[in-house]
C-alpha cells in the first residue's frame, strides 16, 4: 500500500499534493461541520485532529498551501455575507477568496522548510499568531470536543510525538507516539453555575429587516412580552440579544423609561446603542430595581467596527465599503456589573470568543449577539465552539442570548 502511494506520487505529484492538501483541508475542518449537523464525535475529532497536524508535518510544501487556501473557505466563507447589509454585496466572494489567500500564507510559512521539527516550531508559533486581530482559527480548538487538551503546554506534546518519529531509525520509532497521552484532557478548571435563574432569549429577526423604522413597534413588543413572560415565569433575570434594540437607546425616553419599570421585578440583560459625546458605542445595557448601567464594548470586530490597518487606509476602506459606519468607540477595560450580590462579565458577541474578556475574578459571563449577519452559515457553531474553548480554559460559564442562532448556556 505505501510503495502504490509513493508511486503516485512519483508519477503524478499535482495529484497527490492536490489530493493530501484537500485531505489535511477536511480533517481540520470536520469537527466544525461534525458539530454544525449535531455530532459531537470525541473520538472521531481526536483522530482527525492528530491527522491534520501530522498531515501539516509532513505534507509536500504545495500540498501545504493547497489546505491553507481550503481551510480558510471552510472557516470563513460567510464573512463576506455582512457587506450585503453595507450595500456593497459584490465584495461577498472577494472577501471569501481573500480569507482563503490569507490562510494560504498563514499556513504558507510551513511550506519554507521541509524539516519537520521546524514545521512543528512554526505550527506552534502559529497558535500565538492573529491576522489583522482576527482571532478565530485557533490551532487548539481542533480539540476543543475531543480528548486532546486545549492547552499549549497540550499542543507541545501533541506536536513533539508527531515529529520525533521522523529522526528516529530503530524499530521503536513510533513510540514517541505514547506521548499523546500527556495531551490528554486529564482535568479542566471547574465551572460553576449561577444562583440566578437565568432566561436566555433567542429571537429570529432577519438582518435586512432589523434596523427597518417600520419593524421598530413590533420588535418593542416582542421584547416587553418576552420580559414580562420572564418575569411570571419567575426568572431572577432575563437576557436579550446584541442591538435587539435597534437604535440608540439612552436617546428614547419613552422606551427607557418603560424598561426601567419593568426592571423593578426582574433584572433587565439586553443589547442597544448609546450615543455619547458625538460618539457611537455598542453596549449593554443592565436594569434592575429601576436603574441602569451601560457597559460598553472592549473589543471591536476586525473589518466590521474598526479597520486594522494604517489611518490612511483606515478612511479609504471605511469611506468605501462602510459608508463611513465604521467608527464604534470602545471601553478601556471589561466591565463588571452585580446582580442579586453575583458578578458577571460583560461581553458583546466577538468579545466572548477573546481572552481578554476572560482576564481577572472571572466565574460568569453574559454574552449577547446578533448572528444574523451571516444568516445561514456555520458562523454560530464556530462561536460556540471558541466559547467552549475560553469558557473551559478559564473555568468559566457563558450565558449567551443571540439573535438568529447561537443561544444557550457554554460550558
Amino acid at each position: 500500500m505505501i510503495k502504490k502511494l509513493t508511486d503516485f506520487k512519483n508519477s503524478k505529484p499535482l495529484l497527490f499534493d492536490l489530493a493530501c492538501g484537500i485531505f489535511t483541508a477536511i480533517l481540520f475542518s470536520s469537527f466544525i461541520y461534525l458539530e454544525y449537523f449535531g455530532f459531537t464525535l470525541k473520538l472521531l475529532n481526536t483522530i482527525f485532529g492528530l491527522g491534520a497536524l501530522a498531515l501539516f508535518l509532513y505534507s509536500p510544501k504545495r500540498a501545504i498551501l493547497i489546505a491553507g487556501f481550503l481551510i480558510g473557505l471552510l472557516w470563513f466563507y460567510w464573512i463576506g455575507y455582512s457587506f450585503e447589509y453595507q450595500g456593497v454585496g459584490f465584495m461577498t466572494p472577494i472577501i471569501t477568496v481573500a480569507f482563503g489567500f490569507i490562510y494560504m500564507l498563514f499556513f504558507g510559512v510551513l511550506a519554507l522548510t521541509n524539516k519537520v521539527y521546524i514545521r512543528a516550531l512554526l505550527l506552534f508559533g502559529l497558535s500565538y499568531f492573529e491576522p489583522f486581530d482576527w482571532n478565530w482559527l485557533q490551532i487548539e480548538l481542533i480539540f476543543v470536543e475531543s480528548y486532546i487538551g486545549i492547552f499549549k503546554y497540550q499542543l507541545i506534546f501533541v506536536l513533539t510525538a508527531l515529529t520525533l518519529p521522523n529522526y528516529i531509525k530503530a524499530s521503536y520509532k513510533y513510540a514517541p507516539l505514547l506521548l499523546i497521552i500527556l495531551a490528554f484532557n486529564f482535568h479542566m478548571p471547574e465551572q460553576h453555575e449561577s444562583k440566578q435563574k437565568i432566561k436566555l432569549v433567542a429571537t429570529d429577526i432577519k438582518q435586512e429587516d432589523k434596523w427597518l423604522r417600520k419593524n421598530l413597534k413590533k420588535t418593542v413588543q416582542l421584547i416587553y412580552k418576552e420580559i414580562i413572560t420572564a418575569t411570571n415565569e419567575g426568572y431572577d433575570v432575563v437576557v436579550l440579544p446584541e442591538s435587539v434594540f435597534p437604535l440608540f437607546l439612552n436617546r428614547n425616553q419613552v422606551i427607557l423609561n418603560q424598561l426601567l419599570s419593568l426592571s423593578k421585578n426582574i433584572a433587565i440583560v439586553t443589547g442597544s446603542l448609546t450615543h455619547e459625546d458625538s460618539k457611537n458605542y455598542n453596549v449593554t445595557y443592565i436594569l434592575q430595581n429601576g436603574n441602569y448601567q451601560v457597559a460598553k464594548k472592549l473589543i471591536l470586530v476586525p473589518f466590521g467596527e474598526y479597520i486594522p490597518l494604517p489611518k490612511f487606509a483606515r478612511k479609504i476602506i471605511n469611506d468605501t465599503f462602510f459608508a463611513g459606519q465604521s467608527d464604534f468607540k470602545t471601553a478601556t477595560q471589561p466591565t463588571d456589573f452585580i446582580i442579586n450580590g453575583e458578578k458577571f462579565r460583560n461581553a458583546i458577541c466577538y468579545e466572548a470568543t477573546c481572552q481578554e474578556i476572560y482576564e481577572g475574578d472571572v466565574k460568569f459571563v453574559i454574552a449577547i449577539s446578533n448572528n444574523a449577519w451571516f444568516a445561514p452559515s456555520i458562523e454560530p457553531t464556530i462561536q460556540n465552539l471558541l466559547m467552549r474553548y475560553y469558557g473551559r480554559k478559564n473555568g468559566v460559564t457563558i450565558y449567551h442570548s443571540a439573535n438568529w442562532s447561537g443561544t444557550g448556556v457554554v460550558k
